[in-house]
């Protein structure tokens, strides 16, 4: 097998700014190349994203990869898998992360395909194994009701997309000696099978889910857009956003955005409010890492009690707004 070295983490960018998952894949990253005594590379994909690597380098990374193209302006499955390709097969890492999020678990088993290598989905902990100096991927089965261990042993890289919130982001150091280094992905348009003729951009107010550390999600038995509203005015007084199941975003009562759980988004905030939901598998994958669940059912045997740390047996309507009236106590007695 021909010598791979170092940890290359894909970076993300959101409104020019490093994303939260990139800094938290440059704390495990870091991390992981440390045990392994090796360097930490990160590699941003993108058009006019020069100025990316002085917010990046205080962070740790001593390699800042650089494709930057008109080109990749827009995520394409097509030219991002091409462009990360010819990277890897150049630099050559042992290990590969990226985030769990859609460009994440779109572009990782792309990518893993075209290298002819593994790839392990939704990681919630990542760390080598002192005797094997493998890589142990720890990811949640059957719902979230049991924790798997991957490891990649004959191909290289080894590459895993990493759930948001779950691992920290490391401090940000005074200097930073991070070499940049530009990179040419030898792409031109007419290679490209694949292009964008329009975006259209969802209006997000407030904090975006998959950033809450505290969500407020509602399930089918909220009922309507108007049992929402009530959902949505405690999120604002916690600071939090509204998440929702499937059934009620297939309702129409809230956006698809907010739709988490297995088709939805995954995430993992520090309090999660479940609310008239009735918890199934599909569901508690999106949000079983949560850290503090919090169920408000009126069926005492409903399968989000089993995971709840607290929880409330009655009808949210009634217990909500006394609930939502305390908050606003709390809130106006703060200094």
């Amino acid at each position: 097998m021909p010598e791979y070295k170092g940890v290359l983490i894909c970076g993300e960018l959101f409104d020019g700014s490093l994303a939260s998952i990139t800094l938290e894949l440059l704390g495990i990253g870091r991390k992981l190349a440390d045990d392994l005594g090796q360097d930490l590379s990160i590699v941003f994909i993108g058009s006019e994203i020069g100025d990316v690597a002085k917010q990046v380098i205080p962070y740790g990374a001593d390699k800042v990869y650089l494709i930057d193209n008109p080109l990749f302006k827009d995520y394409q499955t097509d030219s991002h898998t091409r462009a990360l390709h010819s990277l890897c097969k150049q630099v050559m890492p042992e290990i590969v992360l990226l985030g769990h999020t859609s460009v994440g678990r779109d572009l990782a088993p792309s990518l893993a395909y075209t290298l002819d290598t593994g790839v392990t989905l939704d990681c919630i902990s990542l760390c080598i194994d002192q005797d094997t100096k493998l890589m142990r991927q720890i990811k949640p089965v059957y719902g979230g009701k049991a924790l798997a261990t991957y490891v990649c042993e004959k191909t290289r890289p080894q590459i895993a997309t990493v759930r948001a919130r779950l691992m920290p982001a490391p401090e940000r150091g005074d200097t930073g000696k991070g070499k940049v280094i530009p990179f040419e992905s030898g792409l031109d348009a007419s290679m490209l099978r694949v292009r964008v003729l329009g975006k259209i951009r969802e209006e997000v107010v407030g904090i975006k889910l998959e950033d809450a550390r505290v969500v407020v999600c509602g399930g089918r038995g909220i009922g309507s857009t108007e049992g929402f509203s009530l959902l949505k005015e405690l999120a604002k007084l916690l600071g939090g956003a509204v998440g929702a199941t499937r059934p009620a975003c297939d309702a129409g009562w809230v956006s698809t955005y907010c739709q988490i759980g297995l088709t939805g988004k995954i995430i993992a905030p520090d309090v999660y409010i479940g609310i008239a939901l009735s918890g199934a598998s599909q569901h508690q994958t999106g949000m079983s890492a949560s850290k503090n669940i919090i169920a408000i059912n009126k069926d005492p045997e409903a399968e989000i009690f089993k995971i709840a740390h607290y929880g409330v047996v009655g009808d949210y309507k009634k217990v909500l707004p006394p609930f939502v009236e305390k908050c606003k106590e709390f809130i106006s007695s703060e200094p």
